[in-house]
Parts: structure tokens; sequence; C-alpha cells
């Protein structure tokens, strides 16, 4: 099951428990203790199917499940194990019974008030996930834990006229109330007395030196230091006018603007775009060289911004909106330089509401090869995105499809420009993996038969040596990506690439690397921390 789906799910899930231990509380309370019997089996089987959909969901990264692992599912265990234990036994004895002493007794604040507490504990881990969002902190928990707490006490309270042990939880859970917005709200003692944390004045801005590194210093220190010295606004940090020596100056003019684009199956999909297309024009360059790229917006009105993912550029060419420079606004430009001193695959994109810009189309290529180095053989950048509801390779939804005379070495330049991960399995071939996020292995092994799979944002560039049987890479176990035939063979030859398949056996999946958060922090409206 893809990610995409299972959050899905999870979400679905997540709600149906909520809604039936709610559903079993009140059931219980309004005296009809078969209905309530039964809404209390369908909750434990929900809340067994959100522990099942989180574990799976963990599969996909940390991130996916941070909130729900350290604040939902241990509010959502607790609080159904202790419902499980208190009304479970009288709950079922009452249903099996049904007469009126039993429906009586599914009444008592003992039944229903532990049934209502774990629909509170399912509650809060979705206002966890939805309105505070990612990642959770020991505040937010505190506080979520308390308002859950508070609300079993003042249900208990509000059924019965003797709550044992009230001023003693009462009071437990208002110092937890007030812990959790300690924490949550009021800065940490290693703040300055202007506001802005020790040392992370150093993050807005540089010192005269210009060379973006500082020493760790006390509190006290570190504000000393900055205060005395010259201090530069991150956003004067900015590329050189011109190349390194041998360098040469490489300028582009990328032009955001909505627009319908055509996919090779002829289906045509709003978009947000660069020049026109999705993905943008493919920015190159060699090692040594000057990038100079002209940003213009044309009608994109949240803004457009060019961040280099994975790339280390000067801080005011980094386009992060609100820190290293202002978002582009529409009939705006903004000129970004950088010398092009890493090599290997990357790519950009916006990052000005990233989380809807991204997924629009605002994003494209960029591979910087080494010096002196003369292209050989096949070299594909193939970008993998969801748009429109559909994957596409590049701008195709259908296989791209290449020629390679056998004996040709072929590399392949994988780049997942999706928030979720994406699994990848080339048939027909051995293979190495020569390079993770743009940096190059050392020594790479063959694989063969071995499903690769790749986190929202990677890189994975695979080489090998064009054999004599095509060669099919697919995305995700059923989208066919791109097919490449030998020469000899007619292109396209779908006997051919059917063979190529055949021959895959069940892929092996293969460790992510390390794992790239997702494209917005939920509590940063609508802004990317990528």
């Amino acid at each position: 099951m893809t990610t995409d789906r299972l959050m899905a799910l999870d979400l679905l899930v997540s709600v149906l428990t909520a809604a039936a231990w709610m559903s079993a509380g009140v059931a219980a309370a309004a005296r009809r203790p078969r209905t309530a019997a039964a809404l209390f089996a369908v909750a434990l089987v929900a809340s067994l199917a959100r522990v099942w959909s989180v574990l799976a969901l963990a599969g996909a990264g940390w991130w996916f499940v941070q909130e729900k692992i350290t604040v939902a599912l241990p509010l959502l265990v607790a609080a159904g194990a202790a419902a499980t234990a208190l009304a479970g036994p009288r709950l079922l004895r009452a249903a099996r019974r049904a007469d009126a002493a039993s429906r009586e007794a599914v009444k008592a604040p003992a039944v229903a008030v532990p049934l209502l507490g774990a629909g509170y504990a399912a509650t809060a881990g979705i206002v966890q996930t939805f309105l505070i969002g990612y990642p959770a902190d020991p505040g937010t928990a505190l506080l979520l834990l308390a308002v859950a707490a508070g609300a079993v006490l003042g249900t208990w309270r509000a059924m019965s006229t003797h709550v044992p042990g009230l001023r003693t939880a009462t009071a437990v859970t208002a110092v937890a109330a007030v812990l959790g917005g300690t924490l949550v709200f009021v800065p940490s003692g290693e703040t300055t007395a202007e506001g802005s944390a020790t040392g992370g004045t150093a993050a807005m801005a540089a010192t005269g030196s210009g060379t973006g590194s500082h020493e760790h210093h006390s509190a006290s220190e570190g504000s000393a230091s900055l205060m005395g010295a010259e201090t530069r606004p991150v956003t004067d940090l900015r590329g050189p006018a011109a190349p390194p020596p041998g360098g040469a100056v490489r300028r582009f003019e990328l032009t955001a603007r909505t627009a319908t684009v055509t996919l090779s199956s002829g289906r045509k999909v709003p978009a947000w775009t660069f020049n026109g297309q999705v993905p943008g024009p493919p920015l190159t360059a060699v090692q040594g060289d000057l990038v100079e790229v002209r940003l213009r917006n044309a009608d994109i009105t949240s803004g457009v911004t060019l961040h280099w993912h994975g790339y280390d550029v000067p801080s005011g060419e980094d386009g992060v909106p609100g820190l290293t420079q202002e978002a582009v606004p529409p009939g705006g430009e903004f000129v970004y330089r950088f010398v092009a001193a890493q090599v290997g695959t990357y790519w950009y994109h916006t990052h000005e509401v990233s989380d809807l810009g991204v997924r629009m189309g605002l994003y494209g290529t960029l591979v910087v090869t080494p010096k002196g180095t003369a292209a050989e053989g096949l070299d594909l950048t193939l970008p993998v995105h969801t748009l429109g509801g559909v994957t596409v390779t590049g701008d195709r939804d259908q296989p791209l499809v290449r020629q390679a005379a056998p004996g040709t070495p072929v590399r392949l330049r994988l780049i997942n420009t999706d928030n979720t991960p994406h699994r990848f399995t080339l048939a027909g071939t051995p293979y190495r993996l020569v390079a993770v996020d743009g940096t190059d292995l050392n020594g790479p092994g063959t694989l063969g038969r071995v499903g690769l799979r790749l986190a929202a944002g990677g890189r994975y560039d695979l080489a090998f040596t064009m054999p004599s049987d095509p060669v099919l890479l697919r995305v995700d176990d059923r989208t066919d990506s791109v097919r490449i035939t030998p020469e000899s063979g007619p292109p396209g030859d779908g006997a051919a690439a059917a063979r190529a398949r055949a021959r895959a056996r069940p892929p092996i999946p293969l460790p992510i690397p390390a794992p790239f958060p997702p494209p917005t922090a939920r509590r940063r409206a609508g802004r990317s921390s990528t």
C-alpha cells in the first residue's frame, strides 16, 4: 500500500476509533447495554486497527508518525485499556441480561465515563495531528493530557455527585496544564532579552567576516560578542558576480505562471509552471561555473521563490521566504547567483507555500557534472512526481522509451519530488547505486532484483552497462517509468518489455538514506521547512 493511501486509511481509522468510543459511552449513559456493547467491540477493533495503521505508516518515515507514536497512541492505548478493564466486564454482563437492572447498571459513571474517556483520548490524538502538528513536544503532550483528563473529570462530576479523589485528580491535572503551557508559551532560559535564542542572532545575521560559522558560547558571552561585533543580515550574504577562474557563467530565466500542461497521454492538467512546463527547465552546469537564474512571477498570487534542494549556496540565495528573501510577488523578479561547487544530482523548487506550490508543479532539476569530464553513454535525469493524481516521470505519464547500443554506459538520475517515498525497481540488468543525494558512493557493489526505496526529496543515481535485452524501470511496483531497448530492436517493443518485467523477482527493500522531513510543518502556516 502506498504512503498516501496509508495516511488516508490512518485518518479514517482515527476518526472511527474516536467515534466508536464516544458512541459506546453515550449509549451506556442512555441505558442501552446491547448497543453500547456492540459499539465497545467496534471501538476495540478500531483501536487495534489504529495501532496497525500507525506502525505501517512508520515504515514511510519517522516524520509521518512522530506525533502519533509519542502522543496519540500512548493516550489511546492507556485510555482504551482502562475502559476495557473498568467498563468492559460490566458492559458485557449487562448486555447478556438486558433487563431493567442491567440497563440501570450501565448508566453508572464507572461504565460510561471510561468509555467516554477513551473517546476523549482518541480525539486528543486527532487534535495533535491536525491542529497542533508535527513534531509533538512535551509541552503540547502535557496540555492534551490535561485537557483529556479534565474532560473525564468534568464528565464524571456531571454524572455523579461523588467522584473519588476529585481534588487530587484536579490538582494533578492543573499542574500538568500549567507545566505544559509553560513549556509551550514561555521562552526557554537560553533566550536573550531581545527575544532571540542564544546564538540565534548568528542565524539571522552573520559577523563581518562573512564566514557563516560561529563558535558556541554561553548565553552572556554569545550576546556580548554579537552586540559588540558588526553584523550583517543574511539577505546580504549573496553569491559572487563572476565565476572562479576557469568557470563559465550559466544564465537561465524562469517565469512562474499558472498553465494547463498536456501529459504524454494527452491528458490535460492545471498546474503551476516554470516557463509553462512541468517540471521546469532542467538546469545544468559544470563544477566551478557561476549559475545565474532570473526568477520572474507572472501570476502566482501566493508568491514564489527558488530553493536549491540539498545544494550549498550563500544564505541570501537560498530562497527561504521571510528569512533569506521576500517571496517574489506577481510582476516581481529576483536574481539568484551561486558557484556550482557541488557535483551531482539535485533539484530546485519554490519555498513559498511549498506544500501546494511543489505539488502543483513548481520544481525542476539541477545537475552539476565534474570539471574536465566528457559526457558519454546515456544519461537520463528522471524527476518522479504525482501530478493531477497520476505518477509522472518528467512530463510523461506513459513510459519514457530510449534506445542504447549494448555495452553503452547508462546513468539514471532518480529524483523524488513528492513529499512521500517512492519505490523503484530495475528489471533486465544488474546495476550499481553509485550516488545518494548527490554524493558518490565509495566502491558501490552490484545489485539485482532489489527494490530501492527513495525518501521524499531524495536522489539515487543508478549506473549499468546496457545489455542486449530491454531494461525496465518501474515506480511503486505499478507504473512503468522508463523503457530502454537495445538499438538492434524496435523502440517500445512491448513483448521485450514484458520479458524484462517477467525476469524481475519480488524485490527486496533497501534501507533509505537519512530521512527528509515533510515539506510542511503544520504548525507553520503553509511554509515548508525543507
